[in-house]
């Protein structure tokens, strides 16, 4: 079977997230929470060194639970600093705090973050391969940075929209590639 050619075959976990996660709509609050702290943690590294701690990091930082994190302190960040399986970087690990405090406002403001999301999106589904950027991931970037958002520059944001399904970016010759003309014709049947 031919996958995007940026999936290790040899790594189960990246087969498995490109094959049933990656580029499918995914609306709910908890996912897209936890999808926005990995991204930040990509940044300068690898999705596929990211994934590969994915559960270490759902440990560490409770399962991605929004209150618990918005409440870390001085104490819980050491913690997390002498981690050895997670990405033990005190600028993002700060970030995260921060960020989930905002994604926490923002919920407030708009009833969910998905329903936020959508107000960028207009909860359409984007295709296009090839790109790290588009006009929607700096719009939205810039909007989580105003907000005092870290870690959420255009690219990270760009892969954050692919991983939650607003992006579908399959290759052309990956067994998983449609493009909206798929869709309509789905539609029509």
């Amino acid at each position: 079977m031919i996958r995007c050619k940026w999936c290790n075959i040899k790594n189960q976990k990246y087969v498995e997230y490109h094959d049933y996660e990656w580029c499918q709509p995914n609306g709910e609050d908890n996912y897209l929470f936890e999808m926005l702290i990995l991204e930040s943690f990509q940044a300068g590294l690898s999705w596929e060194c990211v994934l590969n701690k994915r559960e270490s990091f759902r440990k560490a930082f409770d399962h991605f639970d929004l209150d618990k994190i918005c409440n870390y302190d001085d104490r819980k960040v050491k913690e997390l600093l002498e981690n050895k399986n997670i990405i033990r970087n005190k600028r993002k690990i700060k970030a995260t705090i921060n960020n989930s405090k905002i994604f926490k406002d923002i919920q407030k403001e708009y009833g969910t973050f998905h329903q936020y999301i959508k107000t960028f999106s207009q909860d359409t589904i984007i295709y296009e391969i090839g790109k790290t950027t588009n006009q929607l991931s700096d719009i939205l970037s810039e909007d989580l940075q105003k907000r005092g958002m870290k870690f959420v520059g255009s690219t990270i944001i760009y892969s954050y929209l692919q991983a939650i399904g607003v992006i579908y970016s399959h290759d052309k010759e990956c067994f998983l590639y449609h493009d909206k003309n798929f869709i309509s014709e789905q539609n029509k049947k």
